[in-house]
């Protein structure tokens, strides 16, 4: 797995050992053109963050900032040592995805949310992409212009929402791509969503 492009393209990552299924290059490559000038100076937070990716794919082409969250400590070292070697900089939460979103405040908003959660249940019995499409704080993290990208099981079905408006979808593989904005958002395309369509 390497950085596709920008400032650190071409460099290698290290991925853990076990627990996470890492988002492949092409689907990787496929999301970010999606996304297009989108990532120049946006704050990005990168869920279920497993290597540091898909957040230090967009520091590489050049995102303001990146906050990842992510539980596994083994993960979280990985992300580190990535951080280093491609020499940037950004934050770890070693959390759980769901506590994070549980004591957010809502006052750090995001022009892109990245999520890849497992594709196991939860312990509960849920699937992640329930869970994530019934949270009540992940919307109030995005800015009113912003993009959430969310990657699930292709077949899986979604749940009914009225948070969220579908921009695009689109499957790779083994891999479907969602790209979503809050429906608090004004109902005039912004940019990014205008770009993302086409």
């Amino acid at each position: 797995m390497r950085v596709i492009a920008g400032n650190a393209g071409g460099l290698r990552l290290a991925v853990p050992k076990r627990g996470v299924r890492p988002t492949m290059d092409r689907v990787k490559a496929a999301i970010f053109s999606s996304l297009g000038g989108a990532v120049i100076d946006a704050r990005v937070l990168d869920l279920f963050a497993g290597s540091g990716a898909l957040g230090i794919e967009a520091l590489s082409r050049g995102a303001a900032s990146v906050l990842f969250v992510e539980e596994d400590r083994q993960s979280v070292e990985v992300i580190e040592k990535n951080l280093a070697k491609t020499k940037f900089e950004g934050r770890i939460r070693q959390q759980d995805v769901f506590e994070f979103l549980r004591i957010s405040s809502g006052i750090e908003k995001f022009q892109i949310i990245f999520a890849d959660p497992p594709y196991e249940k939860t312990t509960s019995g849920e699937r992640f992409t329930e869970k994530l499409f019934a949270n009540e704080t992940l919307p109030r993290l995005l800015n009113h212009d912003g993009i959430f990208v969310l990657e699930k099981r292709p077949g899986e079905a979604l749940p009914e929402t009225k948070v969220w408006r579908m921009v695009r979808r689109k499957t790779y593989g083994a891999t479907e791509v969602l790209f979503l904005s809050a429906n608090n958002a004004s109902p005039a395309r912004t940019n990014t969503q205008s770009a993302i369509h086409q």
